[in-house]
């Protein structure tokens, strides 16, 4: 049996892992694709036929557009979880369809956990919570039921970052998903403490144990593993 792991242990792994998810869905967050966040909304019959299109874009509620600007605080967290949440818990459950030996490796509950780390980000950055302190709080209450204090305990929490980042200068779908590996990896030191974060029920967890099925119970599970982690960060928001 390995050591204990500290809170120490749990700072020093989630700090950068903030740092390298806070900014990419801040970023996310706040980009103006092609102007159409800014773009009004009204219609009118002598518009051109170009016109409406581009106002039909500007009403895609996702990041960037007014239909997105003009959405509610809940309707902002029901999209990081359903948009966000879709493409985390898919990943979560490709082990899955290992059955039973897949779920003895740390690598689906070391994805797990990213993605909600990820959620458990963008819930925060929705609230104004920006600072990394405040965000390494958060998903070590949510995720591994401790208090912790937040602060810097790594010199080398830089170099460590920017290793996670390096890729993210280039916006394309494997550089995302290779990003979200490299997190999953940084969680894999505290495998000993991955089990305590917010899984799916009982049934999906038998599902999951069986070979190829499985790995639609694993996804299952981590859908409802998230909608568990949202109300555990709505509870610690009310209590700040």
């Amino acid at each position: 049996m390995g050591e204990a792991i500290s809170d120490r242990d749990v700072v020093r792994a989630l700090r950068p892992f903030v740092r390298a998810t806070g900014p990419v869905l801040d970023a996310l967050r706040e980009v103006n694709l092609l102007g159409l966040r800014d773009r009004s909304l009204e219609a009118s019959a002598d518009r051109k036929v170009v016109d409406k299109l581009w106002d039909q874009l500007a009403r895609v509620k996702v990041p960037g557009t007014a239909g997105w600007a003009a959405m509610d605080l809940d309707q902002r967290d029901e999209w990081w979880l359903n948009r966000v949440g879709r493409v985390v818990s898919l990943l979560a459950a490709i082990p899955g369809v290992g059955g039973a030996l897949a779920d003895r490796l740390p690598i689906q509950s070391s994805l797990g956990a990213a993605g909600q780390g990820l959620l458990l980000s963008a819930l925060a950055g929705e609230r104004g919570i920006t600072t990394t302190e405040d965000r390494v709080r958060l998903i070590a209450h949510v995720l591994f039921q401790r208090e912790v204090d937040g602060r810097a305990v790594d010199p080398d929490e830089d170099r460590r970052t920017a290793e996670l980042t390096e890729e993210l200068d280039r916006s394309t779908f494997k550089a995302i998903g290779r990003t979200i590996w490299k997190l999953a990896r940084v969680l894999w030191s505290l495998e000993d403490e991955l089990d305590k974060r917010p899984h799916g029920r009982f049934y999906h967890q038998a599902l999951g144990a069986l070979p190829v099925v499985g790995v639609v119970g694993d996804y299952l599970g981590e859908r409802s593993g998230l909608r568990r982690v949202r109300k555990a960060a709505y509870e610690w928001f009310g209590a700040q």
